[in-house]
C-alpha cells in the first residue's frame, strides 16, 4: 500500500515502526485507518509520538481499529470499562506487572488482535517494553522443526498468574495500585495451534508464550515442558527482539497474532501511568 496520509519510519530490520502525520485525538478517515493497519501488519508494532489523548480519545482510536477485546481478572478504569489503567506509584513494593514474556490473553477462545498502550505518565528512567517477532522466529526454524510443529496445539490457561493459587492470587501487597481479581475460572484450558496463520497476511507465526502456554496437546508433561522451554527460549532470542523506549504521550499498538512482549522494570521510586485497550481477535488457525 502506498501511504499518502502518514509517514512511516521502520526500525532497522523492519520489525517495529514509528508513524507520524495522524492526530489520533481526532476522528480518523477510512484511508488513514487503512494505512495504519497496513503498517501494523507489515511491522508488527507501530508507535505514534506526541499524541495528546484523554481516555475518551484513546477509546475513539481503539474503536477505529476494531471492536473491543474482552478484559478479564483486572478491574478497569472508573467510567471506562474497556481501559485498564496500569498505574504504579513511587512507593509501591508489589511485583512489577507484566514482567514476563507473553502474548496477551492467549487463554481466551478469541485472543485480542491488538494491544494499544498509551504513555500518560512516563518515568525518566526504565519502563521499556521488549517485543519479540514470532514471524521471524518461525522463519528461523529448521524445515524439519516446522513440519513437526505444524499440527501441534498448545494448551493455554490463565492458571499461573490469575488463579487463586497462582502468582497474583498468592500476592498480598496492599501497595499495588492495579486491582487484580484472581478467579477459579483462570484454570480453564483451551488449545490453539503452535504455528498460527496470521489472518491479515497469511504468514506463519510461532505462537507460544511462557505465561499462558502450559503444555502441548498430545505430549506428556515432561515432553511438553521440554519442547515449550526450547520454543520459548528460541522465540525470544536477541535477534528477534527490539527494546522499545517510551516517551510521554506516545501511543504504541502491537499485533498479538505475531508479537510477544515483556514489560521491563527499572523505574522504582517514580510514578508510571499507562492506559491500555485491546481489540477483538478471531479463533487462531
Amino acid at each position: 500500500m502506498a501511504h499518502k496520509h502518514i509517514t512511516i519510519t521502520p526500525n532497522p530490520g523492519g520489525f517495529g515502526a514509528s508513524i507520524i502525520g495522524a492526530n489520533l485525538a481526532r476522528p480518523l478517515t477510512r484511508d488513514i485507518v487503512a494505512e495504519i493497519k497496513d503498517a501494523w501488519h507489515a511491522h508488527g508494532v507501530v508507535f505514534f509520538p506526541d499524541q495528546d489523548l484523554t481516555p475518551s480519545g484513546l477509546e475513539g482510536f481503539t474503536e477505529a481499529m476494531g471492536d473491543y477485546g474482552l478484559t478479564e481478572f483486572i478491574v478497569p478504569m472508573d467510567g471506562h470499562p474497556n481501559i485498564l489503567e496500569l498505574r504504579r506509584e513511587p512507593e509501591e513494593t508489589a511485583s512489577h506487572f507484566g514482567g514476563g514474556w507473553h502474548t496477551d490473553y492467549t487463554f481466551q477462545e478469541k485472543p485480542p488482535a491488538a494491544t494499544i498502550l498509551y504513555g500518560h505518565i512516563v518515568p525518566p528512567v526504565g519502563g521499556d517494553t521488549l517485543f519479540a517477532d514470532g514471524r521471524a522466529a518461525y522463519l528461523a526454524l529448521s524445515d524439519k522443526m516446522k513440519t513437526f510443529l505444524e499440527d501441534l496445539r498448545g494448551i493455554h490457561s490463565a492458571v499461573l498468574p490469575y488463579s487463586k493459587e497462582g502468582f497474583y492470587g498468592n500476592e498480598n501487597d496492599p501497595t499495588r495500585s492495579l486491582k487484580i481479581v484472581p478467579s477459579d475460572s483462570a484454570k480453564d484450558e483451551r488449545t490453539h495451534p503452535i504455528i498460527r496463520t496470521h489472518p491479515g497476511t497469511g504468514e506463519k507465526i510461532l505462537w507460544i508464550n511462557r505465561v499462558y502456554t502450559i503444555g502441548i496437546d498430545g505430549l506428556n508433561a515432561e515432553e511438553g515442558k521440554a519442547l515449550l522451554d526450547f520454543l520459548c527460549a528460541f522465540s525470544t532470542k536477541d535477534e528477534f527482539v527490539y527494546r522499545h523506549k517510551w516517551q510521554k504521550n506516545m501511543l504504541t499498538m502491537w499485533d498479538n497474532r505475531r508479537v510477544q512482549h515483556f514489560a521491563d522494570a527499572g523505574f522504582d521510586g517514580h510514578r508510571r501511568v499507562m492506559w491500555r485497550t485491546t481489540t477483538a481477535g478471531t479463533i487462531p488457525v
